[in-house]
Order: C-alpha cells, then structure tokens, then sequence
C-alpha cells in the first residue's frame, strides 16, 4: 500500500503546490475551521516522480474545517442606516458613478459590483481562512464537506512510460512520460462509463495532451455538471474513446479492511462530515464485532470537516471529559465534552493514529484529542496545525456565500495547534517511499506488535483539491484532479 499524503496548495496553505484537482470540495456546518471536502481522501504518495490527482472538479472549499456552521442570510438593514449615512456616502456615489458615467468596455453589472464590494471587504480582514465565494463555487464547497464531489471521479499519476525508468522525472505529460489512471472513484460517471486502473489519458475532447503539465490536463477535464467529456484512451495499446458526463456523486469516506491475518482493523478516514461519520461508525462496529483489539485509524491526507463529527469520532475510543475547548472572539470558552457509549473505549482496545503534514483541523481535532487524553499514539509526520474556526453564511439572492473566521479551537489540555500542529509521538517519514510501500503503516503495525505485511493498494482518494481561483491561500490540499 502507498503512503497516504498529499501536498498542499499554495491557494491554500502557502506551502508548494500540488497539481489542480477538478472536483468539488466538503461542506461543513458547524464552526471549527475551513479547510477543504473532502473532505476528503487521502492521496497515495508515491516517488518524487510521480504526480497524483483527482478528477472531479472541486470548484473551489476550503477543506480545512475543524468546523464549519453554515446558514442563510438575508440582510437585517434593507438600506443604509440612518447613522451610517454619512460612511456609507462615498461608497453610493462610485457605485453611481460607474453606473451612469463609466465609459470602458465591458462595464459590470450591478450584480458583478456588489460581488467585488463584499469581496472587497473580506480581502480587508487579511485573513486566509476569511474569503468570499461567487455562487457556484459556494455551491461546490458545500457539495464537498458534504461527502460529494462533482466531476468524473478518478485518480491520475503522471509515471514514466517504461516502467523500469526508475531514474526518469515527470513534470509534464510526453517526452516519456504518460498520465495514467490509477484508479475510477468508486460510484463515480468515470466508474460507470467502464474506466479501468492503467487506462492513460492522451487526449481531452480530441486535444492531444502531450507537452501539457497535469494542472493544464485536468483543466480541460473540469466542467459543469452536466457537460460530457471524452477522453481519448490507451488501454494495453488499444486506442479507445470514452464520453463521461460530469456529474455529482458520493465519494467514498472510509476504508475498512484487517490486516495481521484479521488481528488488526485498518480504518481509513477521508474527511470529518456525517457521511464519514457514518461510515466510520459502522466500519469499527464491524472491528469491534469481529473482537479486533487492535485498530489503526489513518488520517493521513484528512482535510477536516465538521466540529460535531469530529466529536462523534474521538468519543467512540474516549469514555468522557473533554474532547476540546472552542473560543468565541470575545475569549469565552465552551468545553465540549465526549458522547456516551463509545463503541472502543474499552482500555483493552489498542490504538494508533497515522497522521501527516495534511493531517488538518477537524482531522487534528480527532487526533488531539486521542493524543492529549493518552488514548493513542500518533505515527507518522507532523499535522498541518489550523486551529481556527469558519462559519458559512450563504447570502441571499443567489450571491453565494461567505467563510468567516468566528472562533478558535484547542486541545483537550488547553494547546492551541494554529501553525504549529501536532507532534506524532512516533516520527517516521514516507518521503522517497517507493509505490507500493508504506512505512508509516508499518510502523504502526510494529508498534502494535505485528510484523508489517504486503498490503493492497489505498482506495482511491476523494477529496478534491481546491482550484487556485477559488479559495483562500491557506488551505492544504490533496493533490486530486
């Protein structure tokens, strides 16, 4: 099995970037930081030569959410108020101005100046995690959390067309180097349209892609759903064509399967939102049926999601007392305590946790809080530290909608992880790590007293990497496209 990880994109967290994703990011609902969907899978690390990505369109979330409430708003003052009057004076007049006198060519609409006004206004807060979202890319954030992604839905990697070349360097598509498909998303129009794992792309609509880089390939494979998209084929030297039509589909959150001849449950968690949570509560009711005492939870790649979800999940391994602390602007402090009846709390039940750099916000929740209260060891790399909280207002009249910094989160011991992130208790690096191996996974397996084992390849991931007009440059990202 590869190493799970993924890059972060400098739209998002700026650190360097990844290859574009096309699908759509995760929603969130309640207030602990944006970061992106996925929400969303975790990517497959492989050599330095090898690029993975995401087909599917993500449009533009922040998937970094420890949290994420989102809401309607419809303007509490129809107009300006009276003692705002005189403030609000030159803002009125340039909008008239450009209205009635503005002669350049094309001149924007009214709706298209009030977008750039509150755009304006949430530029001034120099705050990444802060940003205002035009209506279908508000729309795509939303899809994301929600545990859906828009697009066609698979995994690509950018390899060496011999693969002996162990020495070749891919960065652009040609030259001995090809853009293949590792694998459909389960569910997703690529599966359904009979995409198989080892299918190479070599041209978009009848564009051959040679000379292209991935970012500017998976550019022409995103598009509004809806739309079809042929892709051009290689499959063991047959020429095909492919017609897909972009649409929504549910991603897949969690992976379940044992390991150690079923003495060890493998539990893979894309993104923090109730379908995840969902997923995930079924998949340990499964390890904990089967009396597997022994679990890996692997958060690597794990973008965040919702406060409450990320609640739910550390409560299954701890009993009570404190999950974490959030913190309002004005400094209040609420603790928010662990669910009763946790499915593996149960002391017996050993546990770590596999973590890397976009190991992010509600992910970092979970693992904080396993970590702080001594229930499990985490293994792996430091976590990408976002500790703050988004709240989403979608605003009225088709105008999309608004992330917007109300709060921070910390750990059950009162550490807030903003830039810093949390420190594995194990450090062990995946980087240089070949295709087909994971030590982080092996680690873990050591750890638990198990020998490391030939694992299958990680599902494909889902979670969309944010596109590089549409969020904030604060944001983590896999590298899905």
């Amino acid at each position: 099995m590869s190493p799970k990880s993924s890059t972060p994109n400098p739209e998002w967290s700026g650190e360097s970037a990844t290859p574009a994703e096309v699908e759509t990011a995760p929603t969130l609902r309640e207030p602990a930081d944006t970061a992106g969907a996925s929400g969303g899978r975790h990517q497959v690390v492989a050599p330095s030569r090898f690029s993975l990505i995401l087909v599917a369109i993500v449009a533009g979330s922040a998937l970094f959410m420890g949290g994420f409430t989102l809401g309607a708003h419809v303007a509490t003052t129809p107009g300006t108020p009276a003692d705002e009057e005189a403030r609000f004076g030159p803002f009125w007049d340039v909008y008239s101005l450009i209205q009635s006198k503005y002669a350049g060519s094309p001149r924007p609409s009214q709706d298209q100046l009030v977008q750039a006004a509150i755009n304006g206004m949430m530029q001034s807060l120099n705050d990444p995690w802060s940003y205002y979202q035009g209506p279908a890319d508000f729309e795509n954030a939303l899809l994301n959390v929600g545990g859906q992604a828009q697009g066609i839905g698979v995994v690509i990697q950018l390899q060496p067309v011999d693969p002996n070349a162990s020495s070749t360097s891919c960065t652009k598509i040609g030259g001995g180097c090809e853009l293949a498909i590792s694998a459909p998303v389960p569910g997703s129009p690529a599966e359904a349209a009979g995409i198989q794992p080892g299918d190479v792309i070599v041209s978009v609509d009848g564009k051959p892609l040679d000379g292209m880089t991935v970012d500017q390939a998976t550019a022409l494979i995103k598009g509004p759903r809806g739309t079809p998209v042929a892709l051009g084929i290689d499959r063991n030297g047959a020429s095909i064509q492919v017609k897909i039509v972009r649409n929504v589909y549910d991603r897949p959150e969690v992976v379940y399967r044992s390991l150690a001849n079923g003495a060890v449950a493998y539990i893979d968690i894309s993104g923090v939102n109730d379908p995840a949570w969902e997923q995930f509560h079924d998949a340990l009711a499964k390890a904990v049926a089967a009396g597997q005492k022994n679990i890996v939870l692997d958060l690597r790649g794990n973008l965040g999601g919702y406060v409450q979800d990320a609640v739910h999940m550390a409560s299954q391994f701890i009993g009570s007392g404190t999950i974490i602390y959030q913190q309002n602007a004005s400094g209040t402090q609420q603790e928010i305590t662990a669910d009763p009846n946790g499915l593996a709390i149960d002391p017996s039940v050993h546990l770590v946790v596999l973590v890397d750099g976009n190991t992010a916000s509600a992910a970092e929740i979970v693992a904080g809080a396993l970590q702080a209260r001594g229930r499990a060891e985490l293994i792996g790399s430091k976590t990408y530290g976002k500790g703050v909280v988004q709240e989403g207002l979608q605003l009225a009249n088709n105008f999309g909608g608004i992330h917007l910094t109300v709060g921070r989160w910390l750990t059950p011991d009162k550490v807030w992880i903003q830039g810093k992130g949390l420190q594995p208790d194990i450090a062990v690096s995946s980087d240089g790590a070949r295709a087909g191996t994971d030590p982080v996974l092996d680690a873990a397996l050591k750890q638990l007293g198990f020998a490391p084992e030939a694992t299958p390849p990680a599902a494909p991931s889902a979670t969309a990497a944010p596109s590089a007009t549409a969020a904030p440059s604060a944001v983590p990202s896999p590298s899905p496209s």
